[in-house]
């Protein structure tokens, strides 16, 4: 990955300490630790897990970065000093993929501005997204989105809400034959273009597919999360926190007496958790632009997946 180096490590961590103030999403952060729960700091020598793309064999770990409203901020607001230690806590905490969209507002152009002064060197797994109707239309976007992310590869490019998709795919095939994109892929969020991404994922051999799931969104477990598996598609999971209500209805909820037997110390962790204890998924991507926040999230990669007995308590708790 090419990002441009810039700024020293001192200017990143004046940007990510200046600022005292919290930015919350609509997200209740619900955490309650167990006497015996095991946080990834307490893990000494344990590393985020991985799971492996379909198509190509590359781990990737499995808690990411969504960009959504968290990154659709200017250098000068408040909320954008956070920002620096939102990436540090991904990578020091062995996570790599950042996810964006043209559509995201300002999200594109400070993750890349974040990430040119970023130092060490970034390790990010750059995925976006083409969101316009038109070969040409599209292909101006996707310049614009190299631009933005200051990035000569972007390692994974999807076509966002399947618009206008079997225009947008051969540009997609031409560029990752050309090595400017490492994957393909395509989005969606709406049950109702169920039927057509199920349709997609027929018809087209895709690397990923990111939608939405989360514990009480479990629509895909039916047909769509199957299908990926037979058709060797790596799954992205947007909205894993149901759009922020998940979380409020758990507040105030004990953690199950097990929690520390999967190493989770949070009802957000165990949330994720539910979601990467599906043989189908690769991925999760939380959005937050709060570096706390950041942290707990990535807590989800560590330890061991739940079982099925713990995902239908899970499920059973919801009512």
């Amino acid at each position: 990955m090419s990002h441009t180096e810039g700024c020293s490590r001192r200017r990143l961590l004046t940007l990510a300490a200046g600022v005292s103030a919290v930015f919350t999403f609509d997200r209740a952060l619900a955490t309650a630790t167990p006497p015996t729960a095991i946080s990834p700091s307490q893990a000494g020598d344990q590393t985020m897990q991985t799971r492996a793309i379909p198509s190509s064999s590359e781990r990737l770990p499995m808690v990411g970065l969504g960009t959504y409203r968290g990154f659709d901020v200017a250098p000068g607001d408040t909320a954008y000093k956070q920002l620096p230690a939102v990436l540090d806590e991904l990578f020091k905490k062995g996570g790599t993929l950042i996810d964006s969209s043209p559509m995201y507002g300002r999200a594109e152009q400070t993750t890349g501005e974040l990430l040119s002064i970023h130092e060490p060197r970034s390790p990010a797994f750059l995925a976006t997204k083409v969101w316009t109707r038109g070969r040409q239309e599209g292909i101006a976007q996707m310049e614009q989105s190299f631009s933005l992310l200051r990035t000569e590869r972007i390692d994974l490019m999807q076509i966002h809400n399947l618009m206008d998709w079997q225009t947008h795919l051969p540009t997609l095939r031409e560029w990752k034959a050309q090595g400017r994109i490492r994957y393909i892929g395509i989005t969606h969020y709406t049950p109702s273009a169920y039927d057509e991404v199920e349709a997609a994922l027929k018809a087209e051999q895709l690397d990923f597919l990111q939608i939405n799931y989360a514990l009480d969104d479990r629509g895909v477990e039916k047909r769509i999360l199957p299908l990926c598996r037979e058709r060797g598609v790596a799954v992205i999971c947007n909205r894993p926190f149901g759009g922020g209500g998940l979380l409020a209805r758990l507040k105030g909820k004990p953690l199950p007496a097990w929690v520390s037997d999967v190493q989770v110390n949070s009802w957000a962790q165990l949330a994720l958790k539910f979601l990467l204890s599906h043989p189908a998924v690769t991925c999760v991507i939380p959005g937050t632009g709060n570096p706390r926040y950041m942290a707990d999230n990535a807590g989800a990669g560590f330890g061991p997946v739940l079982t099925d007995a713990q995902r239908h308590q899970l499920i059973a708790l919801l009512g």
